[in-house]
């Protein structure tokens, strides 16, 4: 159980901590973690995020930060407590979702300013959730094949799945073949992502993981039912610095990450769900078309 502080308490955290800034604004916000997160704004107009959760959870995502603290997209941690109950980081002006701008753009910037500041992870023999780890990459995907299935019911057919789980038993058999193994955001969404003036600014509330950097970026592109093209994919998929994969592999990734992405839109989504209908057909033939050797690239 987490208690909400006062702001004579989170000011006491700030001193304590050696921050000269006094907190005189807090607002608690909604969202999917299992702790207490606050926007908290100061007399010198500055606003941070200060969020309570249990430790591991803090430890995870200060791991991700500060791994990656050189790209101008993710926060920056002001302080973490000792035992890891609680951090507080820079809050990131903008919206999500909305006004985001043409994909191909604001992906490029997420590849330059994100993605290509990955580091190899070689710290443990596992793959997926840091949290929840799993012995190979294609029981994560399994995983997530299965739980897009429940929430597709009857909206794709029985071929759709087990086209998708052949495509999976094919490019995930051999965790050899994935490459590096990286760490990743591990929720890279439009939902996560802040824009201003549709210039992408911020990526937030990671969600660590260990995988292929190609996991995040198809993450990233299958997040929002506009431009799922494969124009805008190539255009940044071309900028991509590590873990490139071949482009007839992409494409079959892609539609693996597609069909999970429509399990989401069914349960959170549901007004995405006809366009993604409408790339689903697009990009299975694609990849029927590649099955057949019909040049397609």
């Amino acid at each position: 159980m987490f208690i909400e502080p006062t702001i004579l308490e989170i000011n006491e955290l700030f001193h304590l901590h050696q921050i000269n800034d006094e907190i005189v604004g807090i607002q608690r916000l909604s969202g999917t973690t299992s702790g207490l997160v606050f926007r908290l704004e100061s007399n010198q107009a500055n606003k941070y995020i200060l969020k309570f959760d249990y430790p591991n959870q803090i430890e995870l995502v200060q791991k991700l930060l500060e791994a990656y603290k050189n790209s101008m997209l993710l926060p920056k941690i002001l302080f973490t407590a000792q035992d890891n109950t609680y951090f507080v980081y820079t809050f990131i002006e903008g919206t999500t979702h909305f006004n985001r701008g043409l994909k191909r753009i604001w992906l490029t910037s997420l590849v330059k300013d994100l993605f290509n500041k990955y580091s190899s992870y070689r710290d443990n023999d596992f793959w997926g959730r840091i949290e929840s780890p799993r012995k190979t990459w294609k029981e994560f995907n399994e995983i997530s094949i299965e739980e897009a299935r429940i929430n597709i019911g009857d909206i794709l057919s029985i071929d759709d799945y087990n086209f998708v789980k052949s495509k999976a038993n094919k490019l995930f058999d051999n965790d050899l073949e994935q490459g590096d193994k990286f760490l990743l955001h591990g929720d890279t969404g439009v939902h996560n992502f802040v824009y201003n003036q549709f210039t992408l600014i911020g990526v937030i509330d990671p969600s660590p993981m260990v995988g292929p950097i190609i996991y995040d970026f198809l993450y990233a592109f299958c997040s929002s039912p506009d431009d799922i093209n494969i124009e805008t994919l190539f255009s940044s998929y071309d900028l991509l610095e590590h873990g490139c994969i071949d482009k007839s592999r992409l494409i079959e990734e892609v539609l693996i990450h597609l069909y999970c992405r429509i399990g989401l839109s069914v349960k959170h989504h549901p007004n995405d769900l006809p366009e993604y209908l409408i790339a689903w057909e697009e990009w299975k033939q694609l990849c029927r078309q590649l099955e057949e050797g019909i040049g397609i690239i």
